[in-house]
């Protein structure tokens, strides 16, 4: 960014915040707490989600799913709402009590995630959402037997994205749904694609189910054709700003960020992923200049869960520089976490959308 940019800007604005100055800590009933569709989310429904019509499976799953959560209504699986921890453990239910939604980026599995969420009979305290990043951090910080005593008593559990490109995750979530599974919690969930599966969009269902080996009864697959809703129908992202727009716009926003993309994936070297929503606590919009393709997968890969919860937060970036669908190069986009890739520069892309109204203000 440009030093008459930044001065120009400051003369006659507040300076904008900054993520590289932001080191937050995330205690672990935080963690707890936020276990709920995020504010993009928060107000979804069944009724909400617009099915594309050449596609008849995302209206199937929209019955489908809502006829599962009619049946999660009444008392607790386990016989009678949250589990005395001395009584007898109660036998795993025969029937499957969860999904799986099988589909590619875009087609709004998230949506349809948390509308099950919300539409279960049950109040919010007995229902659980999270990413599976979220619920490996939530193992991490309360320990397996605690998330075990605190997700037990639940009604359902939904994991977004659950990753199984992590061994030693995937046995970890795996062993602790099973527990869950026990102690009569419903299941839903959606899931990335493997290391290995090049070229494909979507990650099958037939994989999903063998990685998680004695889960596999317990769910129900229903698969989700269609393209990438964010961009149907809608025109082309924004081209990237100049850096002087960018650093005008961040100081005439309140609550905007305003860093250097090379700065920022630096700090967020230092930052748990884990703290990356609290990383954008309050903002308004994130301002970025000089964005440049992304150096190394480590990096690509902490990048995507930022994206992630940028976009969960319908937080707008404004941004100069390279545009968003340059941040990866061929090799990762033609590699095991192309998924994860092509989903970042999907919500990157409509982020930028959303910010282009900051500048025409």
């Amino acid at each position: 960014m440009s030093t008459r940019a930044i001065t120009e800007a400051a003369s006659t604005q507040a300076a904008p915040l900054s993520l590289c100055s932001r080191e937050p800590h995330v205690p672990a009933d935080r963690l707890v707490a936020e276990m709920v569709p995020p504010p993009r989310f928060d107000a979804v429904r069944f009724d909400t989600y617009i099915p594309d019509p050449n596609q008849p499976s995302q209206i199937d799953a929209v019955k489908a799913l809502s006829s599962f959560a009619e049946g999660l209504g009444g008392s607790h699986a386990s016989g009678a709402g949250r589990r005395r921890w001395f009584s007898k453990k109660p036998a795993a239910p025969a029937a499957p009590r969860g999904v799986y939604l099988d589909g590619g980026y875009g087609v709004g599995k998230t949506h349809l995630l948390a509308s099950l969420w919300h539409a279960t009979p049950a109040e919010p305290a007995l229902k659980a959402f999270g990413t599976f990043v979220e619920l490996t951090n939530l193992v991490g910080a309360l320990g397996f037997q605690q998330t075990v005593q605190t997700l037990g008593g639940h009604r359902l559990l939904c994991i977004d994205e659950f990753e199984l490109d992590d061994p030693g995750d995937t046995v970890l979530v795996s062993s602790l749904l099973s527990r869950l599974v026990e102690q009569g919690v419903a299941l839903a969930a959606t899931s990335n694609t493997l290391p290995g599966k090049l070229g494909e969009g979507r990650f099958a269902a037939a994989d999903f189910l063998r990685e998680i080996q004695g889960l596999s009864a317990h769910f129900k697959p229903l698969r989700i054709d269609g393209e990438d809703y964010r961009h149907r129908g809608l025109p082309e992202a924004p081209a990237p700003y100049s850096d002087e727009i960018v650093a005008k716009t961040a100081y005439a926003t309140p609550g905007a960020s305003l860093d250097d993309f090379p700065h920022l994936l630096e700090h967020l070297a230092k930052v748990h992923p884990s703290r990356y929503g609290a990383l954008t606590d309050g903002l308004s919009a994130v301002c970025l200049t000089d964005v440049q393709p992304v150096p190394d997968q480590s990096t690509a890969l902490r990048l995507v869960v930022l994206a992630d919860r940028l976009y969960d937060r319908e937080i707008p970036v404004l941004a100069s520089g390279l545009p968003f669908d340059r941040l990866f190069s061929e090799e990762m986009l033609n590699g095991g976490y192309r998924k994860k890739y092509f989903r970042a520069i999907s919500r990157l892309t409509a982020l930028a959308r959303d910010a282009k109204g900051l500048v025409e203000q």
